[in-house]
């Protein structure tokens, strides 16, 4: 879905949210009733005995689930996977992808269940029918069981080499990219509007998350809007105004505090992720990191945009994973694809190289 344009306002206990969406692209059949059921599942009951039942169950830890799908290889098979899984509305939380020398695929997928489908047995014998379906004659095996406590307390600190964790989490990491793409972003706090809250005014351009990585770093930095409007995209560039406080529900003054929001949020609209290619040996590897929420989630739907864009490329992957890695002032989940060349994309070609760096960061970017 895509946000044409949006409002919302709170009074500190009531929130009031218009979303005007379109569906992208636009043959897009979308299940309503399902979207409004979603909706309505994410936010607090009206009834105060349910919202104190709602509270406690949020408290305990959301199950995490293995499926093991075990197949024949084949271009875009991950891919084919994970739009599955986002069409059951499963979120992949960790991911490893092994390919045997006789052309066999183990893929191990780690993922949570919003709509509880995998709660019962049946849920989870047609989450492996449905499996069976999109794989056809490829898959030999599927199963979904309840992650156990050896892969729940598992760390997922991802070993990088010193010299791609070097580049890749550098506060000077560059896009090679047109400079049409990348057009600098405009924030700027007004004090002089409201008499109560801070008016933060956001002009940059439009791109796929961008509402979500605006309200992920107000949440980090324990910023309150009381009231946003997000504009409707024109000539490619997005507008917003939101009416903020701080944590102590006062405007933000302090000249230091501006500064520090307004390049916080310069920086992540900017590069809100980082891909690059490096060799490891005589191999290919396609590294993307985003940074995580300090709740500790990672940024949606990441595996199923960079698998996309190699399957458009025609690119196999011969081995993948999800990591976790930690820099001095933030937390970056980071994705490694060992690649497979061939003939269109010589991965020993710098231009090739550069060619599936653009076209994954711009499908994640929705460009």
């Amino acid at each position: 879905m895509y946000f044409f344009s949006l409002d919302f306002s709170t009074d500190g206990k009531w929130c009031y949210v218009i979303l005007w969406v379109v569906p992208r692209p636009i043959s897009l059949r979308v299940d309503w009733e399902r979207l409004k059921k979603r909706l309505v599942s994410c936010c607090p009951s009206m009834i105060p005995a349910f919202y104190l039942d709602q509270l406690s169950s949020s408290s305990k830890q959301t199950p995490l689930y293995l499926l093991k799908v075990f197949s024949m290889d084949r271009r875009g098979l991950i891919h084919d996977v994970a739009k599955l899984l986002c069409d059951l509305e499963l979120t992949i939380q960790r991911l490893k992808v092994m390919t045997t020398p006789d052309g066999k695929v183990l893929d191990l997928f780690f993922v949570t269940d919003s709509m509880n489908i995998l709660q019962t047995k049946i849920g989870r014998e047609e989450t492996c029918e449905h499996l069976s379906v999109v794989l056809g004659e490829c898959c030999i095996s599927c199963e979904v069981e309840v992650a156990g406590p050896e892969y729940e307390c598992q760390q997922l600190l991802s070993t990088i080499p010193e010299l791609i964790a070097e580049k890749l989490f550098s506060c000077e990491f560059s896009v090679m990219e047109d400079a049409s793409k990348v057009k600098e972003a405009s924030v700027m706090v007004d004090n002089l509007l409201s008499p109560a809250h801070s008016l933060l005014q956001i002009q940059c351009r439009d791109q796929k998350g961008l509402i979500y990585d605006i309200l992920r770093i107000s949440k980090d930095c324990d910023i309150q809007i009381a009231y946003g409007r997000v504009s409707s995209s024109v000539n490619g560039v997005r507008s917003l105004e939101l009416f903020i406080q701080n944590e102590d529900g006062k405007k933000i003054l302090n000249n230091e505090n501006q500064s520090a929001l307004c390049s916080r949020l310069k920086e992540e609209m900017m590069q809100p992720l980082r891909v690059m290619i490096s060799n490891r040996g005589p191999d290919t590897e396609l590294f993307v990191a985003n940074p995580v929420e300090l709740s500790g989630r990672g940024r949606p739907r990441v595996v199923y945009d960079v698998t996309f864009a190699l399957k458009t490329l025609g690119i196999c992957i011969f081995s993948a994973e999800i990591g976790r890695h930690s820099t001095l002032d933030r937390e970056w989940e980071v994705y490694r694809f060992l690649l497979v060349e061939n003939r269109k994309f010589p991965l020993t070609s710098k231009q090739a190289k550069q060619d599936i760096i653009n076209k994954v960061r711009r499908t994640l970017m929705g460009w």
